[in-house]
C-alpha cells in the first residue's frame, strides 16, 4: 500500500480501493466471513509510516499511490471473478516493492488464526481437558508474519529492554508496532514467553489493556493469551495485577479483545491458585454474561473459565447467587453449547447450595428428559448430563420425589444399556441408591407435599436474602 486507510469496521484498505468499492456499490466478503464497513475513511498513518520505512531499510522506493482508475479496475475485475480472497491477501509472506493494491487488516484475524486442527474440541474429548483457549491456535498460523524472524540476535535482557521501550513509547504508531511483534513472538517462540513474561513487560501490558485504540488493545491482550500459555507464567501474571483490566475488557472492550480476554481467564484458570483470585476479583459476572455472545470463541472460552472456576467451592457459591442456574438450564433446554454447560452444572450440582437451587429450577426434568434422546448424544455429552444427575442424587428424599415424578428410574434402565462405559458406571451406582432409599422408606410419602417444601428454598441464595448478612458475590473475605 502507498495510501493506506482506515474504515469504520477497523479494517484497513488501499484508498484508490475503497474509492472505487464506494462508487461501484460493492462490499467484498472478507476472508473471516465479515464485511467492511466504507461509511468512514480515515488515513492509517501508522501503517503507512511502516511502509515507507521498511522500503527505506531495504534500499527500495516507497510504493506509489494508486490512481481511481486503477483501482477502480481491480474492484471490477474482482466482481467479476467473485473471488473476494484476493483483495486481502497482498500482503504476501515476503513483501515486495509492488505493495500498491495489498489490503490487510489491523484489528481482524484472518480465519485461519482462529483454529487449527489439532486444536479443536471433538464431542468424544472430555472438555475439561482443553488447556488451550479457541483464539489460540499453532505457530504455523503466522507463517506471513516474519517480523520477529528479522530480529537482530539480542539476548533475552536486551529483547526485554527493548519492548518495554517501545511500549511506554510516547508514539501511538510505536505503542502499536511493539505490542504486534510481542503478539508474534510469543506465538511461535515458546522460550521467549518465560523469558519476556517480566514484572516489566507485564506492568506495560496491563495499561495497554484498556487503551482506547482497538488494535493496541486486541493485541496487547492476544500477547497475554500467549504468555499465559506456559504454566510458570500463570500465578505471575494474576500476581501482577493484569485480572482486572482484563474484566474490564469483558464488560467493554471490542468483540475481538472480549474474545482474547476469555481465553486469558480461562488459561489462567487452569492453575488451582488463581481460581479463588479470579472469582474474587469480579470475573464471573462478565463471563456468564458471555456466555451469550455473537463469537463462538467467546462463547466456549468463558464457558471452559467458568467451569475451571467453579472446581472452587467460593466460585460455585457465587455463580448460585448470581442465579446462574436457570441460565445454565436455558441454555440445556435450547441445545445451545450443551457439552459445555453440562460440565459447568456438574461442579454446581456437587455443593449443596447449587444442587438445591437445580433441583428448585426443574433441573431434574430438563437433564431426565434429554437423557431420554441419550443415543442421539455424543458420548462426553451422555457423561456429563449423566454426571449433573449424580451430583444432584445426593439431595436425599426432594430428589427422590422429582425422580419419580419423572419416571427417572426407567430412563436411567435405558441409559444403562447405551451410554458410554463411565457413565454406565454412574448409572448403575444411581440406581443402586433409588433401590437402596426405597426399601429404607417404606412408609407412605406425601411426594406432593414434599415437593411443595422445596418451593421455599428458592429464596435462599438470591443476592440480599437471607444467609446471615453474608459478604457479597465479590467479597475480597476469601
Amino acid at each position: 500500500m502507498a495510501d493506506p486507510v482506515i474504515v469504520s469496521s477497523g479494517h484497513t484498505f488501499e484508498r484508490a480501493c475503497v474509492q472505487a468499492c464506494k462508487a461501484l456499490s460493492f462490499t467484498p466478503v472478507l476472508m473471516d466471513s465479515t464485511s467492511p464497513d466504507f461509511s468512514t475513511v480515515i488515513p492509517n498513518l501508522a501503517l503507512k509510516s511502516t511502509i515507507v520505512n521498511w522500503c527505506l531499510k531495504h534500499s527500495m522506493d516507497p510504493p506509489k499511490p494508486l490512481d481511481f482508475s486503477s483501482g477502480e479496475k481491480l474492484v471490477r475485475t474482482l466482481m467479476a471473478s467473485k473471488n473476494e480472497k484476493e483483495l486481502i491477501q497482498g500482503v504476501k509472506e515476503n513483501p515486495t516493492v509492488n505493495l500498491n493494491h495489498a489490503v490487510t487488516e489491523l484489528t481482524r484475524r484472518p480465519s485461519h488464526f482462529y483454529t487449527s486442527s489439532h486444536e479443536s474440541v471433538p464431542a468424544s474429548t472430555p472438555l475439561q481437558l482443553t488447556t488451550r483457549p479457541s483464539c489460540y491456535s499453532s505457530s504455523t498460523s503466522f507463517s506471513s508474519c516474519t517480523e520477529h524472524e528479522t530480529l537482530n540476535p539480542v539476548s533475552n535482557g536486551e529483547l526485554e529492554e527493548e519492548f518495554v521501550s517501545k511500549l511506554k513509547s510516547q508514539q501511538v504508531h510505536e505503542i502499536e508496532e511493539a505490542v504486534i511483534s510481542l503478539r508474534k513472538i510469543t506465538r511461535t517462540k515458546e522460550e521467549t514467553r518465560v523469558s519476556l513474561c517480566t514484572p516489566r513487560v507485564l506492568s506495560a501490558v496491563r495499561s495497554l489493556i484498556v487503551s482506547r485504540y482497538t488494535n493496541i488493545q486486541v493485541n496487547s491482550v492476544a500477547a497475554l493469551v500467549n504468555l499465559s500459555l506456559e504454566k510458570i507464567n500463570k500465578v505471575k501474571i494474576v500476581r501482577s495485577g493484569i485480572v482486572p483490566p482484563l474484566i474490564d475488557v469483558l464488560k467493554r472492550g471490542s468483540p475481538e479483545a472480549q474474545e482474547h480476554a476469555c481465553g486469558a481467564l480461562f488459561s489462567l484458570a487452569l492453575d488451582d491458585q488463581n481460581k479463588t483470585a479470579i472469582g474474587v476479583l469480579g470475573a464471573l459476572p462478565p463471563l456468564l454474561h458471555l456466555l451469550r455472545s455473537e463469537s463462538e470463541r467467546t462463547r466456549h472460552d468463558s464457558a471452559l473459565a467458568l467451569y475451571h472456576l467453579s472446581l472452587v467451592r467460593s466460585n460455585r457459591t457465587k455463580l448460585v447467587k448470581l442465579e446462574s442456574v436457570p441460565v445454565l438450564l436455558g441454555m440445556v433446554k435450547s441445545g445451545h453449547m450443551l457439552s459445555r454447560v453440562l460440565i459447568i452444572l456438574g461442579n454446581l450440582a456437587s455443593c449443596s447450595e447449587g444442587r438445591a437451587v437445580v433441583l428448585d429450577s426443574g433441573g431434574v426434568e430438563c437433564l431426565v428428559d434429554m437423557l431420554r434422546r441419550v443415543s442421539e448424544l455424543g458420548e462426553s455429552t451422555q457423561e456429563s448430563c449423566v454426571t449433573v444427575l449424580y451430583g444432584l442424587s445426593h439431595g436425599g428424599l426432594r430428589f427422590k420425589g422429582l425422580a419419580k415424578v419423572v419416571g427417572m428410574e426407567e430412563v436411567l434402565w435405558k441409559a444403562e444399556r447405551v451410554a458410554g462405559e463411565r457413565a454406565r458406571a454412574k448409572v448403575k451406582r444411581m440406581l443402586e441408591m433409588m433401590k437402596a432409599r426405597g426399601e429404607e422408606d417404606e412408609e407412605e410419602v406425601n411426594w406432593e407435599e414434599l415437593l411443595d417444601s422445596g418451593l421455599s428454598s428458592r429464596t435462599r441464595f438470591r443476592p440480599g436474602c437471607g444467609n446471615g448478612g453474608e459478604s457479597s458475590v465479590n467479597s475480597s473475605e476469601f
